[in-house]
């Protein structure tokens, strides 16, 4: 049987800024610590965390959702895609994002506290410092 979870957090940015982010390299990169090449078009392959991530785009709408076909290096060779839903919905000035991860493997639920560790946590502190200005 399949394995899926939702994981969400308050992210300190607009939703537009945190999804053009999750879709820009550089960014991408810059607000997870791990290297990324990733693409605002559906159809385009990805990958993140220095290729520990790799996937494809299966639906995009410009600052409410991604949907991907997602893989990590752990899958096993057979097993198929998990599909990612990422959700992005204002709250103010700040954006709840919210993750949905299913048709994953046996080892699956691993990935749940990794999207708090490795998105959610270095998401904030990169949007938290953003636009801060340095005294003196």
């Amino acid at each position: 049987m399949a394995l899926e979870f939702t994981v969400s957090a308050i992210i300190p940015a607009s939703s537009v800024s945190v999804y053009e982010a999750w879709l820009d390299s550089a960014q991408h990169s810059a607000m997870t610590g791990g290297e990324a090449r990733v693409s605002a078009q559906v159809g385009a392959e990805f990958t993140a965390w220095d290729g520990y991530i790799q996937g494809r785009n299966l639906e995009l709408q410009a600052g409410k959702k991604i949907v991907q076909a997602w893989r990590s290096t752990e899958f096993a060779p057979g097993d198929p895609d998990s599909r990612l839903e990422v959700n992005f919905e204002s709250v103010g000035e700040e954006t709840r994002l919210t993750i949905f991860h299913s048709n994953l493997p046996s080892h699956g639920m691993q990935y749940q506290q990794g999207w708090v560790e490795a998105y959610f946590e270095p998401m904030q502190a990169y949007f938290n410092g953003q636009g801060r200005k340095t005294p003196g």
